[in-house]
């Protein structure tokens, strides 16, 4: 398959969810059976190369005018698990989100208010067909939100360094876990943060975060995916981060009482990912 450009395109890091091909119906599962037997299967840098070319055109194209027939596959104790993109739908909510992220003079100059009036539109319109969809992908740029290491432990964590040469393999971060382990950490983490404090935007997320897994089927596999957030992160500072270590620890202090312990940790996460972000606005 082509690609659009062969420039790496950061920051973003992905939450997916990896489905096995029983969980989808006779004709998606058809057309994913014969997608996971293809040789030339598609990266997430494709994906987001694809969405930056859309960009380029005058007005630009906000949303894919058809939904992508791509996903990632892997496989899971034999299972062959697939997790679509579904750039689409993605791309509606993501437009739906950028009024938080921009004023909207800046917003207006990256997409024109009439795109956005339009995409809004088609997006309530295909709503209306398709009341239950959701998406198998989310995603976050200059950060990974906290409430993401609460599915994940550190003995799950997946590190390489990949390659220094130019052309070579970029760093990989990642946490992979089975779906029940998620729902079980999510429930625990829950229970520990209301005992805690009543409530705050943690609990929120990972009430969000909770509500998203049960729509999946519980033989699923979740991953964490560090994507191109690791080319925002010098190498000895990506090989040291253990953030799933210190959520675990913070929420484990909260369950015994512990508010110092507790402090500590979620201390050592914002400052690690306040620097992440501070990155963003530098020169």
């Amino acid at each position: 398959m082509p690609k659009v450009s062969s420039v790496i395109v950061p920051y973003a890091a992905y939450l997916r969810v990896y489905e096995p091909l029983a969980a989808f119906p006779d004709e998606e599962r058809a057309h994913w059976t014969r997608y996971a037997r293809r040789p030339d299967r598609p990266s997430y840098q494709d994906e987001l190369r694809r969405s930056l070319s859309d960009l380029l055109p005058t007005p630009p194209v906000a949303v894919p005018v058809h939904e992508s027939a791509d996903a990632f596959v892997t496989e899971v104790d034999g299972v062959v698990c697939v997790c679509p993109w579904r750039t689409r739908l993605r791309g509606w909510q993501a437009l739906g989100d950028l009024a938080e992220d921009f004023p909207e003079p800046v917003l207006d100059a990256l997409i024109p208010p009439v795109v956005r009036r339009q995409s809004a539109q088609d997006y309530e319109r295909w709503l209306e067909r398709n009341p239950d969809a959701r998406p198998w992908i989310r995603t976050a740029t200059w950060q990974v939100p906290i409430n993401w290491f609460v599915l994940v432990s550190d003995a799950e964590r997946e590190y390489d360094e990949g390659g220094g040469d130019e052309g070579a393999a970029a760093p990989v971060l990642r946490y992979r876990t089975p779906m029940v382990q998620a729902r079980r950490r999510v429930a625990r983490g829950l229970r520990a943060l209301r005992e805690a404090v009543d409530e705050g935007p943690l609990i929120d997320g990972l009430v969000d975060v909770g509500r998203w897994l049960e729509e999946f089927h519980p033989r699923s596999l979740v991953e964490l995916d560090y994507g191109g957030l690791v080319h925002a992160l010098p190498a000895g500072e990506l090989e040291a981060d253990h953030s799933a270590a210190d959520v675990a620890e913070g929420i484990e202090a909260l369950r015994h009482g512990d508010g110092a312990a507790a402090g500590a940790a979620y201390g050592r996460l914002v400052e690690r990912w306040r620097a992440v972000r501070d990155r963003r606005s530098a020169n």
